[in-house]
């Protein structure tokens, strides 16, 4: 909207939170889908690693994949923690996916072992690849999904800072980034076809990709409100973030709703919550402009999709299906607006009852609102370069002849998918938000 962009720079997170020290608690809650499962892996290889300098990368492999798997439940793991972990294991598993000498021609280590993971909806039935290309992009998934977790517990805080605020939304970017390169870079690699309804699917990343961006703006959004930015502005963000949450319900409707629909609740909930915000903003921009009889229809228009929402709140609530479970109607994100609405409408009603004088229109305002400031883009992401305890000596000391005929067919004992166990971390007082 032309008259909401004001002289903002172009990055409107970096000013809203340049100007001032972020002191009030934020307003959000967000729904997350349990984070994946998988089998232990041994990466024992005997007889097949014949030298010392193979054994000892296989360790490490062993080692860094049960670190890293150890950080998803630990609270008090950070980013630069995750990154690490996840930076080192991913390093080592290049291995069994590159050519050494930058050939076409796949590693012979790719299908020495099976993988086998859980999937966010479809609770414990875990799927099987023997492909480390299937490990890569499960596990990179998982530390995605462990960047919106954190994203959570964050904005869960009470007393927040201006850095803590900023980790959430750099967090979200950031897995909206990892889920974004695992679909156009990696899972087309795949060898077994993705099966319908698994998280490796299109609809599901294309789902979380957006969740992430619409989730992050909601950070941009409340800033912008609490430094009382252009009210045009605040409406074009609302309205575009409003967008993006329908635009992820939409792509999970032909799943099946006995998996999906306590998500689809979360994203049409959402989705009705911000276009009654760009419905608000919307008509504070039209009062401003002495349109008063507008601005009461848009308020009105408002009041709707803020009923929808409550409505959507109570449907979530009554839902079952994988995810956190909540009241989303009694959190302060919720209970701020609903406030907003009412004072603003009997503000309108005010003014145009003594200066205006305005006919209110039948139909509610169209809005045709762009955002040119604090869209969220995903964080550009690459897996690590391959570890250098990989050399052309170590892939040639792996001798695959050596293996056992049966190795791939007999189920070992160890590779029992237990569910991983989150951390229990409840919202502190009066939040507004729910911790997954």
């Amino acid at each position: 909207m032309k008259g909401g962009c004001g002289k903002l720079g172009i990055s409107l997170f970096s000013q809203v939170w340049h100007k001032q020290r972020y002191r009030k608690k934020m307003t959000h809650w967000f729904h997350r889908n349990p984070l994946k499962a998988t089998a232990p892996v041994s990466f024992n290889y005997y007889g097949v690693a014949t030298t010392p300098a193979a054994t000892k990368v296989c360790n490490d492999l062993r080692l860094s994949r049960t670190r890293l798997l150890e950080l998803f439940t630990d609270s008090s793991c950070n980013p630069e923690m995750m990154k690490n972990a996840a930076d080192l294991y991913f390093s080592l598993l290049q291995g069994f996916i590159l050519s050494l000498d930058d050939s076409s021609q796949e590693c012979k280590l790719r299908y020495i072992q099976n993988f086998k993971w859980t999937d966010t909806l479809q609770g414990q039935v875990p799927s099987a690849q023997q492909d480390a290309v299937f490990e890569l992009v499960s596990m990179g998934f998982n530390v995605a999904l462990w960047y919106t977790k954190y994203a959570s517990r964050l904005a869960g805080k009470e007393d927040i800072t201006e850095d803590e605020a900023k980790d959430v939304h750099r967090s979200l970017k950031i897995a909206a980034g990892i889920f974004k390169h695992l679909k156009e870079s990696h899972i087309p690699k795949l060898i077994t076809p993705v099966e319908k309804g698994r998280d490796l699917e299109a609809r599901l990343l294309d789902s979380y990709i957006i969740q992430c961006q619409a989730e992050a703006q909601e950070v941009t959004i409340a800033r912008a409100i609490e430094l009382k930015h252009n009210p045009g502005l605040i409406a074009a963000l609302a309205y575009e973030t409003a967008n993006f949450y329908q635009k992820a319900d939409q792509t999970l409707s032909s799943l099946d709703p006995t998996y999906a629909g306590k998500w689809r609740k979360y994203l049409n909930l959402k989705s009705c919550f911000y276009m009654a915000y760009a419905y608000c903003y919307h008509g504070q921009t039209l009062l401003a402009s002495d349109k008063c009889g507008e601005a009461i229809r848009s308020l009105q228009e408002s009041e709707k999709f803020f009923a929808k929402a409550e409505a959507l709140c109570k449907e979530y609530g009554e839902t079952k299906g994988p995810g956190t479970t909540a009241k989303p109607s009694g959190h302060l994100f919720f209970r701020k607006l609903g406030s907003l609405i009412k004072n603003t409408l009997e503000k309108c009603q005010r003014e145009n009852g003594f200066i205006y004088f305005q006919k209110v229109p039948a139909e509610a305002p169209q809005l045709e609102l762009k955002a040119n400031y604090g869209l969220v883009e995903p964080v550009p992401f690459e897996f690590p370069a391959l570890n250098t305890h990989w050399t052309p000596e170590t892939v040639a000391a792996f001798d695959l002849t050596k293996r056992p005929k049966d190795d791939a067919a007999k189920p070992k004992p160890d590779e029992e998918v237990k569910p991983l166990k989150e951390p229990d971390i409840k919202p502190q007082k009066d939040s507004g938000c729910q911790i997954s």
